[in-house]
């Protein structure tokens, strides 16, 4: 990770957009908090055209090359100040070699966020690091026939002409890559209080049978982990198929083909409404701590389906073991090569961690170790070695051996 000078503690983002054109108007004004005065502002951002970038209201000089804008001038230390980029053009995802595009793409009628691990500069200058929290109000401009969906609040919707402007609002911080805009011919309906779906009219009957129950994950998850840690939840699905659902800050997006009307894709509900404590708001300090996220979101699929009468914890570890007996043992889930972040043997040997982890605790004081790992890490970042350190607090006994085996050694304990 990139060391840098300065921090940003805000983005407010202005964009305005024609799906069926596929170009972007926007202006991001960033405050900024810098630590040295004349070290320059770097922010990453790709394929978009740079018009203007103005300093506390005065234009600064700028170069943009290599999908890096560099900002340069004299800053006041440690007092935020205003950055303005005016920048246009028609994004583009970024193409990674491991994960395939990431970012702001393009629907067959609608666009779609999906920026997890490095596709935010696709849409808008920012310090593009997972650690890098900050808030958000995004607005966006979009013919009024299409729906426009952004994590946070909907703080207010403007209709002027023939287009609309949708202000979200998200006060808690945020990592750049869960930031989002998912804009499409969708119904807004509510689930349950703070709960929101968007879909197309002709999957929306199927959809509000699928996720009909997500509010019962909801209570049992605020049981398990604790709080909510967000102010509101969403749940967009599209009218193309994606390969697997995607989480964001405070909403989660699935393909037409995640949706059945027969709640065949619960499990993926579950999983992806659990990111929201860990992942989103227990955000990773670094991404090699990618179990943090994966194992137990895959594990909380598991809670889900013992309390709603499915396959017991113990009997889906024992599926999970006999499969991962099966497949290369050549994984440290602890700390994985970037090629295998979102290999799958990482979130099924991460949830199978957490069981056997549970079964050496007991109940009562791992999910007590949750609760607590929820709490003291709300809205901020954390490593496995804080878990580690927090786990052995309360199995009051070492744990080294335990995590060393499970997360740092390849093979199967």
């Amino acid at each position: 990770m990139a060391l840098r000078d300065f921090r940003v503690s805000h983005y407010d983002l202005e964009l305005r957009t024609k799906p069926s054109t596929g170009r972007l108007a926007a202006r991001a004004r960033l405050t900024v908090v810098a630590s040295a005065v004349d070290a320059p502002l770097e922010l990453d951002l790709r394929s978009l055209r740079v018009e203007r970038v103005l300093v506390d209201g005065h234009p600064a000089r700028w170069t943009h090359r290599g999908g890096k804008l560099r900002i340069r001038g004299r800053f006041p230390v440690d007092t935020p100040f205003p950055v303005e980029i005016r920048y246009a053009g028609r994004p583009e995802p970024v193409h990674t070699r491991y994960w395939g595009d990431v970012g702001w793409d393009e629907l067959t009628d609608g666009v779609i966020v999906a920026s997890q691990p490095v596709g935010a500069p696709s849409w808008f200058p920012c310090v593009d690091e997972v650690g890098a929290k900050a808030s958000f109000q995004v607005a966006v401009t979009a013919p009024t026939a299409y729906t426009v969906v952004a994590g946070g609040v909907l703080a207010s919707r403007v209709s002027s002409g023939s287009t609309t402007t949708w202000t979200y609002v998200a006060d808690e911080p945020m990592a750049p890559y869960l930031a989002t805009v998912q804009i499409g011919r969708y119904e807004r309906v509510l689930l349950s209080s703070g709960q929101v779906l968007a879909a197309p009219s002709g999957r929306l009957a199927a959809a509000q049978r699928d996720f009909a129950r997500q509010p019962r994950i909801m209570r049992l998850f605020t049981e398990l982990f604790g709080p909510y840690p967000f102010a509101e939840y969403a749940v967009v699905v599209t009218d193309d198929e994606l390969e697997v659902p995607v989480e964001a800050q405070g909403l989660s997006i699935f393909g037409a083909n995640h949706v059945d009307g027969l709640r065949g894709f619960e499990r993926l509900v579950a999983h992806e409404l659990a990111h929201q404590w860990f992942g989103n708001s227990v955000g990773l300090a670094d991404w090699r701590h990618i179990w943090l996220n994966e194992g137990f979101a895959a594990y909380a699929e598991w809670l889900w389906s013992e309390r709603s009468g499915g396959s017991s914890g113990r009997v889906l570890a024992e599926q999970t073991r006999a499969v991962l007996a099966g497949l290369p043992q050549n994984l440290r889930i602890g700390d994985p090569p970037a090629r295998d972040m979102f290999d799958d043997r990482l979130y099924r040997r991460g949830a199978l961690t957490l069981h056997t982890l549970r079964t050496q605790l007991g109940d009562r004081p791992f999910f007590a170790l949750l609760r607590e790992w929820t709490d003291n890490y709300r809205h901020a970042t954390a490593t496995t070695e804080d878990f580690i350190a927090l786990a052995e607090r309360h199995a009051d006994r070492s744990l080294r051996g335990f995590f060393d085996a499970w997360l740092f050694q390849p093979a199967l304990p």
